[in-house]
């Protein structure tokens, strides 16, 4: 076991739960809830608390289990995941959840694991069905068509934030295949030329908040008045209170005597544990809180990488490095969003924000991290 990935990932899971305590106490809860654990905070931190021992068991099952026999779960997670995103678009629920025996998740990160997983096996068995199979061209378009089924499905739901990850993804699966300068090259040019009509033409027709969104970041990057008691609300609030915390910030769960803008309702409470956590890390323990998560983030992505480079195979290299750039898209949006560097999304910030089934996700998808170095001294099959 690689125990720095291991210490790593529960130090950042301690600390959400630690954050999530503060970011929730202002939500909404049930008479006998309430009665039961004192405050909304406490409720969410055990919830997170339960979701973290259903993640251990996924972590520890993906890393202990040799990540060739979980590739072959890629076609059916991957069919599966398509159907309950669909299911998910005509369910009536604002952020596309689906409920299924009592258990509530969003099927669109679902699909960007299954993705992750599909494209990985798909780069590392289809040459060996055929040269023909292991073209550039023809690497591009499986690459090509299993990212852009979910992330247009995604869109046409409206989620612009957990579409945007799969960019990343993309990108760097195409550099880990092997895909040659000159075509990525050429793929970027045509991208560049096609932006102004993916931005004017076909993003309205599929996200009706997302122009609007992107349009007042652009205004507020500018220096623009906007309305900050209508859209501009909650980037103004949440980025006021990064910007005000100073070194040591005003201290966890502060009162609003003590200058705390989360504690008087400016960061949204309803999703100030999840998408906008982050403004309350910063606000509550300041500058060097902040530059602690980050850290820790950055020695987590920086051991993906790592244990990237000693995978015995391209599906393992597919696999860390594809989860890296999943990890580094949603740190990115998410913190970008609190201080204004990306336009407001609903996001969550892996392994703090309370996401429920996203923290088993975020944790299973290590587990396969942790397996490509477990299993990195095995014999290659047709070397056994």
């Amino acid at each position: 076991m690689n125990w720095v990935l291991v210490l790593v990932m529960y130090g950042l899971l301690i600390f959400g739960v630690f954050m999530i305590e503060s970011a929730a106490r202002h939500l909404p809860m049930s008479a006998e809830n309430l009665a039961e654990f004192g405050s909304a905070g406490t409720y969410f931190a055990w919830m997170q608390k339960n979701w973290i021992v259903i993640g251990s068991v996924a972590y520890f099952a993906a890393a202990l289990i040799d990540y060739r026999w979980i590739r072959w779960l890629g076609i059916p997670l991957y069919v599966v995941s398509l159907g309950l995103m669909v299911m998910a678009m005509q369910a009536d629920d604002d952020v596309h959840r689906l409920t299924i025996g009592g258990l509530s998740f969003q099927p669109a990160q679902l699909g960007v694991t299954s993705g992750i997983v599909m494209i990985a096996w798909l780069m590392q068995d289809l040459p060996k069905l055929h040269r023909w199979l292991g073209d550039p061209f023809v690497r591009i378009g499986v690459i090509g068509v299993v990212s852009a089924i979910p992330f247009l499905l995604v869109m046409k739901m409206g989620d612009m934030g957990s579409a945007l990850v799969w960019i990343p993804v993309v990108i760097v699966a195409l550099l880990v295949a092997g895909i040659p300068y000159r075509f990525l090259t050429f793929i970027a040019s045509v991208s560049a030329m096609i932006l102004p009509i993916l931005y004017f033409v076909i993003l309205p027709l599929v996200s009706e908040r997302g122009p609007d969104r992107i349009d007042l970041w652009l205004r507020m990057l500018d220096g623009q008045e906007v309305d900050i008691q209508g859209d501009g609300y909650a980037p103004h609030n949440v980025s006021m209170a990064v910007g005000k915390a100073g070194w040591k910030g005003v201290g966890w769960k502060a009162t609003a005597e003590k200058g705390s803008l989360h504690d008087k309702k400016f960061i949204p409470h309803l999703t100030a544990h999840n998408d906008f956590i982050f403004a309350v890390i910063a606000e509550e323990l300041g500058f060097r809180g902040a530059l602690l998560l980050i850290g820790g983030f950055a020695l987590l992505l920086i051991q993906g990488l790592f244990i990237g480079f000693y995978s015995r195979d391209v599906a393992g290299r597919l696999i860390v490095c594809m989860v890296v750039a999943l990890f580094f898209a949603h740190i990115y949006e998410n913190i970008g969003m609190c201080v204004l560097l990306m336009p407001i999304t609903g996001i969550p910030l892996p392994l703090i924000s309370y996401s429920g089934t996203f923290v088993v996700i975020c944790m299973f998808l290590l587990g396969l991290v942790q397996s490509v170095w477990v299993h990195r001294h095995r014999n290659r099959p047709e070397e056994a």
